[in-house]
C-alpha cells in the first residue's frame, strides 16, 4: 500500500443509509439520498452510485489535466459510468467504464495514450486498480 501525505481531507456524514442522508462537514453537499428504482427503491433522488461516477470523473479529468502534454484540454470530456451489479457470491460490487473525448488530440491514438497515462496517475483509479473491474477508452 502507498502512504500518503495528508494535504486535504473531505469528510461526509450519512444517516439512514442508502435510503437517507448525506452531508459534509464544510456543508457545500447536503442532501437526501435513495435507492435506484432498478434495485428496488424509490429512485428521485441522487445514490452512491452518482455520487461515486460524478467524483471519478472529476478527478480523473484532473488527473487528464496533470498529463495532457500541452495538448488542449479545452472542450476534453470525462465520462464515467459506474455500475452496481450482482457477484456471483450473491452480494453487489461495482464496476466502472470511463470513456474520454479529447478532440484536440491529433489522433485517436494520441488520445489513448494520454487517457492510459491519466489512469497510471489519478487517485481513484490507483483506489480501485486490483479492487474492480475499470475500463478506460478514448474515443471520438
Amino acid at each position: 500500500m502507498e502512504e500518503i501525505e495528508v494535504v486535504y481531507t473531505a469528510t461526509a456524514r450519512n444517516t439512514g443509509g442508502r435510503k437517507g442522508h448525506v452531508k459534509t462537514d464544510d456543508g457545500q453537499l447536503d442532501f437526501a439520498v435513495a435507492m435506484p428504482k432498478e434495485i428496488g427503491g424509490s429512485g428521485g433522488q441522487t445514490n452512491p452510485e452518482q455520487l461515486f461516477a460524478a467524483g471519478y470523473a472529476a478527478c480523473f479529468g484532473g488527473a487528464l489535466g496533470a498529463v495532457a502534454k500541452g495538448v488542449s484540454l479545452s472542450d476534453a470530456e470525462v465520462a464515467v459510468k459506474a455500475h452496481l451489479g450482482k457477484t456471483a457470491a450473491g452480494g453487489f460490487g461495482l464496476a466502472v467504464d470511463i470513456e474520454v473525448k479529447i478532440p484536440q488530440a491529433a489522433s485517436l491514438e494520441e488520445a489513448q495514450k494520454l487517457v492510459d497515462a491519466a489512469h497510471e496517475v489519478c487517485p481513484y483509479s490507483k483506489a480501485t486498480r486490483g479492487n474492480i473491474a475499470v475500463q478506460v477508452k478514448a474515443i471520438a
